[in-house]
């Protein structure tokens, strides 16, 4: 039991890097793959629900790094709760955006996610992000 516990928590923890890494560098199918058929997305500038929702978001970050623009989507101090083939999963979140030699930060927050194991995949079925404040971003 404590093997497989253990197996899902890095697990969990890979689907957060593989979500994030895929969106910064443009892999629109990685990022649709992280996600269950009708998941849902939900941050400060996006409500989406399934995978063509999602690709189409992730799309347009991959249009905008084809443009120039890098973002950087940074993740810490994961916490999940893991109950059978289901969990709940926290983490803090920071998302830089380098352009033209010049770079911002998005407001610091977090993710909050609920997961699900499908033939031994990690999925997310929702995840939501809050910021600590508001904030603009063009082209997504």
């Amino acid at each position: 039991m404590a093997g497989n516990y253990l197996e899902d928590r890095a697990a969990i923890h890979d689907l957060f890097t593989r979500y994030c890494c895929a969106l910064d560098n443009g892999e629109v199918e990685t990022v649709v793959a992280c996600f269950t058929a009708d998941a849902a997305l939900k941050s400060p500038v996006i409500d989406l629900t399934g995978h063509d929702a999602i690709r189409a978001f992730a799309g347009r970050f991959a249009a905008q790094r084809a443009a120039g623009t890098q973002f950087r989507h940074m993740v810490t101090n994961i916490a999940a709760t893991i109950d059978g083939h289901r969990a709940t999963a926290t983490a803090y979140l920071l998302v830089l955006i380098s352009k033209d030699g010049g770079h911002r930060t998005l407001p610091p927050g977090r993710y909050e996610c609920d997961l699900v194991r499908d033939s031994g995949t990690w999925r997310f079925t929702r995840r939501t992000v809050f910021h600590d404040h508001d904030y603009t971003l063009d082209g997504i």
